[in-house]
């Protein structure tokens, strides 16, 4: 059976959502996967449509998402389909919703300095098969400064501060970059790099997003029937 994906694109146009969208549907299309791509919100207002994808991949900055579309993609996750994306698209979206931020593992704060930051990004996990062979590397670009899950499993780290502000008196801190977690029966996978499209169009943050694609993506076969029944008291204050 084809395993399909929906990619959702829109939210602030810096981060360049159609391109980003396009770089994940051509890696997918190439992993033979149907990509259903979207550039609306109301693709999270069915949740029977939401539960039939192997993934969901949200490349959308900012905005507001209504409770009932959060908890739709929540509960289409808890039950085996994978959630997976990058920077802004998928950590900077709906600041507002709480269940958005506990799913995904964490919430976008701050990129001191701006866009064009030279930092390098340490691989933390290197037996790990989502970065195993890729050996650290330098990136320009923004660096994000995350909230961040403590239950995160971290695969990449960045060293804070790179441009001193504020934050700075704090002293050096290893911020997170690339993480898997769970959510239920499903996978979760984000990546902070990606502010432009040329960030991930080539090159080991490009393969680190194709492989974390499709680890999130098959775990909705080992998930089988998804069972959440045991989970779902809990939380009812969402």
């Amino acid at each position: 059976m084809t395993e399909t994906a929906l990619i959702v694109w829109g939210g602030w146009e810096g981060h360049e959502p159609d391109k980003v969208a396009a770089i994940f549907q051509a890696m997918l299309a190439a992993e033979g996967v149907s990509v259903t791509l979207s550039d609306s919100l109301s693709s999270f207002d069915d949740p029977d449509a939401l539960r039939g994808y192997d993934l969901i991949v949200p490349v959308w900055t900012m905005s507001e998402l209504s409770k009932d579309a959060a908890k739709n993609v929540s509960e289409a996750v808890a039950r085996g389909t994978g959630l997976a994306g990058c920077h802004g698209g998928m950590c900077d979206a709906f600041r507002a919703n709480t269940l958005w931020q506990f799913m995904t593992g964490a919430n976008w704060v701050a990129h001191p300095g701006g866009d064009g930051v030279d930092y390098r990004v340490r691989i933390t996990a290197p037996e790990h098969e989502l970065v195993q062979g890729i050996g650290d590397f330098d990136v320009s670009s923004e660096q994000y400064y995350l909230h961040v899950d403590p239950a995160n499993q971290v695969l990449a780290t960045t060293t804070f501060p790179t441009v001193e502000w504020y934050h700075s008196p704090n002293g050096a801190v290893e911020m997170p970059v690339v993480w898997t977690r769970s959510w239920g029966h499903g996978r979760v996978y984000y990546n902070a790099l990606g502010h432009h499209a040329d960030v991930i169009a080539e090159g080991p943050a490009h393969e680190m997003l194709r492989r974390g694609l499709i680890w999130a993506m098959k775990g909705k076969a080992a998930a089988g029937a998804g069972d959440v029944t045991r989970w779902q008291s809990a939380g009812n204050h969402f």
